[in-house]
């Protein structure tokens, strides 16, 4: 985050399978955020949402920020960085803490002593806790309380939804923006960046799923009373269209990316027989004549296999049947045609299709609005939560500074397991000794 004429700058890195954008904005005088410029670069080193080759990830990351920060004519040395991936999981915990006194009032630091009690449970070998995130508090049995702050009790609980992934995935994605000279000031879910980007509130209230398409991945967050409910990471995306697509009519990948891109459609029946599309040959051999019927067939087969896991998603979480605002579905696969219909079909519940507008202005970047950038645009929604929550606790926290706990809890909230990889891990270290 650099500063800009009293203005903070914000940047989101999406680290994707198929591409790496850098996405760079501001909030104006209305409260919108404003995308000043943004980067893009072919993401060779990602497969899966996972880094596979560190040294081209790099190269990508380095890339696309350059070209971000020549668009928006700003430096960038911090960015919000997406984590997904298979390795993605989430649970349901409920936490407790007992408050030394009744006559004192909850403040927010009792509650941020609880967080800060949850993301130090023990987890699997190879696993640590990326998010917690409150749904409801309990006060002295008392139920269902959104915002606990100011009421009177000794003992304060909260179910939290624990989003944890594997340590050596995060590693090697700080381990790829540490290189590219760059610190990271969050590590965020990638389904609940896209879903800040493209939901409203009174979808969130009323229930809602948010489906982001990716290149290697599809990531699901079900929200209902504007609280997370249930995420999940399904290990197929775009790419696996495209694969079955260069297998299918034996054309190269290129071909096949370029073919789903601009003809391709999610239900064959939207196609007639006689439509074809011909593709040149290679070197000297004849073109290729591909119906566009056959090719709609092989992308509505794999899209209704990735719907179905979805739908297993929707029904695993129990709550199917209170989503009223049904599906929304952005990421760059949701750009298949008919893939609306497809999904009503499937499932039976409405669907639309989520652009990133809902919460930026009128931006001279005009890519930005596309489903493609929902995560990158969160991302920098994301950096701007952060820099709210940080704001007015300052005071609180040049008070706080003897108290091992507060500085716990604050490094935690920067992303409790990123700090190994970052330069305060010393610190830290040396703080445990003590």
């Amino acid at each position: 985050m650099t500063m800009d004429n009293n203005h903070e700058i914000v940047a989101g890195l999406d680290i994707g399978t198929t591409k790496i954008a850098c996405i760079v904005g501001r909030k104006n005088e209305q409260g919108k955020i404003e995308i000043l410029g943004m980067g893009k670069s072919r993401s060779d080193g990602v497969s899966r949402g996972v880094v596979a080759n560190i040294q081209k990830t790099v190269e990508s990351i380095i890339a696309a920020v350059k070209q971000a920060e020549d668009n928006a004519g700003v430096d960038i040395s911090t960015v919000n960085v997406g984590i997904a991936g298979q390795h993605i999981r989430s649970m349901q915990h409920r936490g407790m803490m007992m408050r030394e006194s009744l006559e004192e009032e909850v403040t927010q630091p009792d509650i941020d002593r609880l967080i800060d009690e949850t993301y130090r449970l023990v987890m699997p070998p190879g696993e640590e806790i990326i998010h917690v995130l409150p749904q409801e508090y309990i006060v002295d049995n008392e139920q269902g309380i959104r915002d606990p702050i100011g009421m009177s009790g000794i003992r304060l609980e909260a179910n939290f939804h624990i989003i944890s992934g594997q340590v050596t995935a995060a590693r090697n994605i700080n381990k790829c923006v540490h290189r590219a000279g760059l610190e990271v000031t969050e590590l965020i879910l990638e389904p609940l960046a896209s879903a800040d980007a493209v939901l409203s509130s009174e979808e969130k209230e009323a229930g809602v799923v948010l489906v982001d398409i990716g290149g290697g991945t599809t990531d699901i967050a079900i929200f209902l009373d504007n609280i997370i409910r249930h995420t999940a990471v399904i290990p197929f995306g775009g790419n696996v269209v495209t694969e079955d697509i260069r297998q299918g009519c034996g054309i190269m990948r290129d071909q096949a990316e370029l073919l789903k891109t601009k003809f391709g459609s999610a239900l064959a029946a939207e196609n007639k027989e006689n439509e074809v599309v011909c593709i040149p040959g290679l070197r000297g051999r004849d073109p290729k004549e591909i119906s566009l019927k056959t090719l709609a067939e092989i992308i509505q087969s794999r899209m209704e296999e990735i719907l179905d896991h979805i739908y297993f998603e929707i029904r695993n979480s129990g709550l199917e049947k209170q989503l009223i605002a049904g599906i929304v579905v952005t990421g760059g696969g949701s750009q298949l045609k008919h893939l609306k219909q497809l999904t009503e079909y499937v499932t039976g519940m409405t669907t639309r299709i989520g652009y990133p507008n809902e919460h930026i202005s009128k931006s001279a970047v005009e890519d930005v609005t596309s489903p493609l950038h929902a995560t990158g645009v969160g991302l920098v929604m994301k950096g701007f939560d952060y820099l709210d929550r940080r704001k007015p606790r300052t005071i609180e926290q040049r008070s706080t500074q003897k108290n091992p706990v507060a500085n716990h809890s604050q490094g935690n909230r920067i992303g409790s397991f990123i700090t190994s990889v970052l330069s305060g891990a010393s610190e830290l270290l040396k703080d445990d000794d003590n």
